[in-house]
């Protein structure tokens, strides 16, 4: 039986061993799992913060195969190539016959004055954990003011977080435009207008260079424009760094990320594969968890002899982001700022006093990039139409003033949705797919979602697949009332306010 071991056990590598378990794989598994709780979803880390979730809601499936076995609150520290073999953190020495590293990324910080790396002052926090969370919820239950450094999609999700708990909310942002890699200035003038009717404030084309204190506790910070801002929580939130700490020792090339071969996923070491965030393929990474997920469902079906197709070089369009928190904000394809094409027509509607903001790239008769603030019936159908890549009408415009006349159609009621409407794009799942899970006997969203992985990835879809679910129980003679279909998700909803951080 040959020898496997995962270093690494986040959300990539959760669903890579729940893959590998399903096939019926012939291995001798040891995980190394550097947190030592279950895993969770890192992707709802900011339903935490804004109350919408609780711990439970983060757990990812559990697994019970006895070939698989998970060493938690222990981690891959060093690799011998040459011996094949791993030294973990507790001293322990491991040989494989491959190994997997899943090591994630760790959030990016920046150096400021005033902050000593070793005993950073109390109040600078970043979120990248579980653990974080919770700190970051206490810290905001006391403090006054708190400030993120970084508006990308994580720290303004993590602003509507914090301004449910904390008096002051300021958001400072190196550039001119809020999530400057989707949005455009037009969609950032109306984004800053929901953001402060939220009461969170923005300072634009500036930065943070030293941070205050008093008594060893956070208290204010220095721009780089000059200006002080107090503050007794702050957040960094500035993107991220792929671990690979362990793969550049051992003298595997990184660039970022560890570099892996499209078709195996392997690096230039065949007996050594990388998945998730610590990888670069060479497509590059999306950072979004599709892809991580679509590569452990190839890896695993690699190592197990099973059918794979092989990767498409146009990516699939899956590249759709949404902002929690209460934004409506929607976000597809080519950002319409960056587009270059000739070929490429920009219709735009902005609306900033009123918080409203739309705008498509069209190229030829199809749409290759949109973006919707405040605009959510008009965000439905313009995903439809995207993933979809149904023609759009001869007069684009319409989708920007009649969304209801669109070439996507309605979007919003389960019965005008075609079964091909990707309702999932974390994992795929479509309208058919429900009801197909519906069919085999499935009567809630917790067995729908359970069969289907549906509302388990960044958790934007839950809304629609409740309602497609309570569209199949109002239509099912064999149920008296929807309402006992729903029963899960209603008690999950309640849980959901609890707050609780259970831990495994």
């Amino acid at each position: 039986m040959a020898r496997l071991v995962v270093a690494g056990h986040g959300m990539v590598a959760a669903r890579f061993l729940q893959e590998l378990s399903a096939l019926g794989h012939d291995h001798d598994v040891e995980v190394f799992a550097a947190e030592d709780c279950e895993p969770y979803n890192r992707v709802l880390l900011t339903d935490l913060l804004m109350g919408t979730a609780g711990g439970r809601d983060l757990r990812l499936p559990g697994i019970e195969d006895p070939r698989i076995r998970v060493q938690r609150g222990t981690s891959v520290a060093s690799l011998d190539r040459h011996n094949r073999r791993v030294r973990t953190s507790d001293g322990t020495t491991v040989g494989y016959d491959h190994l997997v590293l899943a090591t994630g990324a760790r959030a990016r910080t920046v150096d400021l004055e005033g902050i000593d790396s070793h005993q950073p002052p109390t109040g600078v926090h970043v979120l990248r954990s579980i653990d974080d969370a919770a700190a970051i919820i206490a810290a905001a239950s006391q403090a006054r003011s708190a400030v993120v450094l970084g508006g990308g999609v994580l720290g303004l999700e993590v602003a509507c977080g914090l301004a449910r708990r904390t008096a002051s909310v300021t958001v400072v942002h190196p550039t001119g435009v809020l999530m400057d890699r989707q949005l455009n200035a037009g969609a950032c003038e109306a984004l800053q207008t929901t953001l402060a009717a939220m009461g969170i404030s923005c300072l634009l084309h500036t930065t943070a260079e030293k941070v205050l204190t008093r008594n060893g506790n956070l208290s204010g910070l220095v721009l780089s424009d000059g200006r002080r801002l107090d503050a007794e929580l702050l957040v960094m939130s500035c993107g991220t760094v792929p671990e690979t700490g362990v793969a550049q020792a051992a003298g595997l090339t990184c660039a970022p990320g560890v570099l892996i071969d499209a078709d195996t996923l392997a690096t230039e070491d065949p007996l050594i594969y990388a998945i998730g965030d610590c990888a670069s393929p060479p497509e590059g990474s999306s950072g979004l968890v599709a892809q991580g997920w679509e590569q452990a469902r190839r890896l695993a079906r690699l190592l197990t002899g099973s059918p794979v197709a092989a990767p498409s070089r146009t990516p699939a369009p899956t590249d759709v982001v949404r902002v929690k928190g209460g934004l409506d904000v929607v976000s597809m394809g080519v950002n319409a700022a960056a587009s270059t094409h000739s070929s490429q027509r920009r219709i735009q509607l902005l609306d900033a006093s009123a918080g409203r903001f739309v705008e498509v790239v069209v190229d030829g008769d199809r749409i290759v990039g949109a973006t919707a603030v405040g605009a959510g019936s008009t965000a439905a159908d313009l995903t439809a139409a995207y993933t979809r890549a149904i023609a759009v009408p001869k007069d684009p415009a319409q989708m920007l003033i009649r969304p209801s006349d669109s070439a996507a159609g309605r979007t919003g009621s389960p019965t005008t949705m075609p079964e091909s409407l990707t309702v999932c794009s974390c994992n795929g799942v479509s309208k058919g797919d429900l009801m197909r899970a519906w069919e085999a006997g499935d009567r809630s969203v917790a067995e729908v979602s359970a069969r289907t992985r549906a509302t388990t990835g960044c958790g934007g879809c839950s809304d629609v697949v409740a309602g497609i679910v309570e569209w199949l129980a109002a239509g099912d003679p064999d149920q008296t009332t929807s309402s006992g279909a729903l029963e899960d998700d209603t008690q999950r909803k309640r849980d959901a306010h609890e707050m609780e951080m259970s831990r495994g």
